[in-house]
């Protein structure tokens, strides 16, 4: 790596060691050895790991939920965006999902961050289920029903068969038409 890193690639750095290590790696020194440089290249864009951290809970709820809507916001009129929602987080690899949900358990600022990531995802789902035609309680219901099945399927660590989690989305898909 070069010497000139910017902020975000000390937050996209700390994403993946957060994914794969979980956030007790979240440290100055192992950070700036993974990256080939010196922790003060780190101390010029963040004043402490406290700093970091919090920096890195927002660049997840940035990676997590904002930048998730906006691509599903892109797509062309007509096209299906609960689909594809569901269809990628049902397919995704998720370690930084269980990762940021375990440093929940024993942070605040995390807990406050997943909570925050919760609502808005809970919210967008709703928003979707609404703009296709569903009451607003039934959309607030199902909302809740996709996201309790997507923490379980996030946390589960559970890999099925590919036919048997496609049979799952689909049945999720066919709870999004009715």
């Amino acid at each position: 790596m070069t010497e000139q890193l910017s902020a975000k690639d000390w937050l996209d750095q700390g994403l993946k060691t957060l994914a794969r290590r979980g956030f007790t790696a979240l440290k100055a020194e192992p950070l700036a050895k993974a990256m080939g440089v010196s922790r003060g290249s780190f101390y010029w864009h963040f004043a402490d790991i406290g700093a970091y951290r919090a920096a890195i809970l927002t660049h997840w709820r940035e990676v997590a939920a904002e930048q998730v809507i906006a691509e599903l916001e892109a797509i062309p009129q007509g096209g299906d965006a609960l689909a594809l929602l569901l269809r990628r987080a049902f397919s995704a690899r998720l370690a930084l999902e269980r990762a940021v949900r375990s440093w929940a358990t024993t942070d605040a600022a995390a807990r406050a961050a997943v909570l925050e990531v919760d609502r808005r995802r809970i919210g967008y789902i709703e928003t979707l289920l609404r703009q296709a035609g569903f009451p607003a309680d039934i959309a607030r219901g199902r909302a809740q029903i996709f996201y309790w099945a997507f923490i379980g399927y996030a946390l589960s660590e559970q890999t099925l068969p590919k036919a048997q989690q496609q049979a799952a989305i689909d049945e999720l898909l066919r709870m999004a038409k009715r």
